[in-house]
């Protein structure tokens, strides 16, 4: 109880608000992902007079089902189980991961049906294309399983009937990211899209450009292959130099690599300030080195602890935070005064 006071407080007071988009994706053809925790010890049983109402689960043992499109493995990602393993460890839950070997909807789409069918006490989803997972997710919550989502599918999750959505806003943290470029003089914009199928990454380039245009400034949509990385570094660079562009966001550490050496390689680098989504080691060094300006955090450990404390609360209590809205984890911006705490996070698998 003591830990859902404190959830409950963070949320009231904002700070739980840090930062679909999304991670970074590793480009290696690996099977399916499905990574069981560690299994938890179970939380004390209630007792009769603290017993939950009748179709609440009464064992502190709970079995939750996790179905995201970026496997553990990847640095984003690994926050992201970060999170889920602590609040497993925690709430005395076990928890299972799986995801695609890239991100692939149908791939995807055919895990969470699976997660479904093993009749899970709860279930999280990562949403980023809610037309190739809605129906599977609504089979969800249709056969009575809790369900929350997480990361991508901020806007469509109120539609698919969702307990609540834990993640960022995408456009509203691109507007954010996009006012603050322009508060550095930006005048003309290039971001950077790095991966299919997911409409987080696009919302953010569309509220990136709405603050821009606001300013009274211009931006363009790259889209980059990563599977050849020699062309995306050749690709940023061309578009520099073509568009004039003075400024560059890129939508995940995935982006940013190939961004950066690109401009690197075409001594573009004083040219043009670039930011961008979400951390790595790799981010920190560049913000260290000034060839970032800022990053966009959007706390990926909350977004891996968050659902999995509700799901408990809810099998064992009945009670839900913030039932069928938002739970914002982000934005939130790291600046090079920032890296050296950040780092430390960093090492510890929080930030």
């Amino acid at each position: 109880m003591r830990l859902r006071a404190i959830v409950l407080a963070l949320m009231v007071t904002g700070l739980v608000a840090g930062l679909a988009g999304c991670g970074r994706v590793e480009h290696r053809r690996e099977p399916d992902l499905r990574l069981p925790t560690a299994r938890a010890e179970p939380a004390p049983t209630l007792s009769a007079a603290a017993a939950p109402a009748v179709g609440q689960r009464r064992s502190g043992r709970m079995r939750i089902a996790v179905v995201t499109h970026g496997q553990a493995s990847d640095p984003f990602w690994a926050v992201v189980n970060s999170g889920i393993q602590q609040a497993s460890r925690e709430l005395g839950v076990s928890v299972t991961y799986s995801a695609p070997d890239s991100t692939d909807m149908g791939r995807m789409r055919g895990l969470i049906r699976e997660a479904v069918a093993s009749r899970p006490d709860g279930l999280v989803v990562s949403v980023p294309d809610s037309r190739a997972l809605g129906p599977a997710i609504r089979s969800a919550v249709r056969s009575g399983i809790p369900v929350v989502s997480m990361n991508s599918g901020t806007a469509a999750a109120a539609r698919l009937g969702v307990l609540a959505h834990v993640g960022q806003p995408d456009r509203r943290a691109g507007q954010a990211a996009g006012e603050r470029m322009a508060r550095h003089g930006v005048r003309r914009a290039i971001c950077v899209e790095h991966e299919r199928d997911n409409v987080a990454l696009e919302e953010r380039c569309r509220g990136f450009a709405a603050a821009l245009r606001s300013a009274g400034s211009t931006t363009d949509v790259l889209r980059i292959d990563l599977q050849d990385r020699a062309a995306a570094e050749r690709e940023v660079a061309r578009a520099v130099t073509e568009r004039r562009a003075d400024g560059m966001l890129t939508l995940g550490p995935a982006g940013a690599a190939p961004a950066l050496e690109g401009l690197r390689k075409e001594y573009l680098t004083s040219r043009v300030k670039v930011a961008s989504f979400d951390l790595s080691p790799e981010v920190l060094d560049a913000l260290e080195a000034y060839r970032l300006t800022f990053a966009v955090d959007q706390q990926p450990f909350l977004q891996g602890y968050l659902p999995v404390l509700f799901l408990a609360q809810q099998g064992r209590y009945g009670v839900v935070p913030a039932r069928g809205t938002l739970v914002p984890t982000g934005p939130s911006f790291v600046t090079r005064p920032d890296v050296d705490r950040v780092r430390r996070l960093t090492q510890r698998g929080i930030r």
